[in-house]
């Protein structure tokens, strides 16, 4: 599911952008539905909502002249705080369209909305979703949804309802989920592995590992518990040496 902000002051343009989101299908793929859609009218609410940081979508389609603030201006803002997600402009004029390179828009569409390079920008879009999804979590860290790099995170270590990851920069964040939680989402990476009940390791950060003991390339340790040992042997050659 792809989380997608269409803005325009246009109530048509909206319906347009709208109703070929809903047509389109992903080449190879058959048609479902793949996006949650949220409208916008002005820039100016599309930028609050993202600052905020309770929604981070991953595409904005965003007119260039509003009223007030123009999409142009929302955009850089946008990229100055640090959001990383996908841009395509819309406008009835190419007079914009070097500038869109400046904040590493996707594309830059003509108006009105025609179906083939529309589609054609999405297939690209997505595209790049998935490669930086396969890259990324998206974790909720201090009250904001963030998108976290897989290989920042050296591990996680269970404390009661939370869990707190422990990154390479020798930072820590704290998440509400269960251990199974959170393992669901990295254990589709084979440098993850659980370690008894009380942590998740990157084996890639792992410079060392005994009976004993784990040592990362952060500095940190973790005391290993009893009989996990063998097991955890086990997955590290797997990892490094392929069995």
């Amino acid at each position: 599911m792809y989380q997608i902000a269409v803005c325009d002051d246009d109530e048509k343009e909206l319906d347009i952008a709208e109703k070929l989101l809903k047509e389109y299908r992903p080449a190879g793929e058959e048609r479902r539905e793949l996006f949650l859609v949220e409208r916008f009218t002005s820039a100016g609410e599309l930028y609050f909502r993202i600052s905020e940081g309770s929604y981070l979508p991953d595409l904005l389609i965003l007119d260039i002249y509003m009223p007030g603030q123009d999409g142009m201006d929302t955009a850089r803002q946008l990229r100055e705080s640090g959001y990383k997600g996908a841009i395509i402009f819309v406008s009835f004029s190419r007079e914009h369209a070097l500038n869109a390179f400046g904040v590493s828009a996707s594309m830059y569409l003509v108006k009105p909305l025609q179906r083939e390079p529309f589609y054609a920008a999405l297939d690209k879009v997505f595209g790049e979703v998935e490669r930086e999804r396969q890259k990324y979590l998206i974790l909720r860290l201090g009250g904001m949804l963030s998108r976290v790099s897989i290989d920042s995170i050296v591990f996680c270590e269970a404390q009661g309802n939370y869990q707190c990851l422990h990154f390479r920069d020798g930072t820590r964040q704290r998440i509400r989920m269960t251990m199974t939680e959170f393992y669901s989402l990295v254990s589709g990476y084979e440098e993850f592995t659980r370690v008894g009940v009380a942590y998740t390791i990157n084996l890639a950060h792992a410079v060392s590992i005994n009976a004993r003991e784990v040592r990362f390339s952060s500095g940190e340790m973790i005391h290993l518990p009893r009989g996990v040992y063998p097991k955890l042997k086990e997955s590290y050659f797997t990892y490094y040496f392929g069995g």
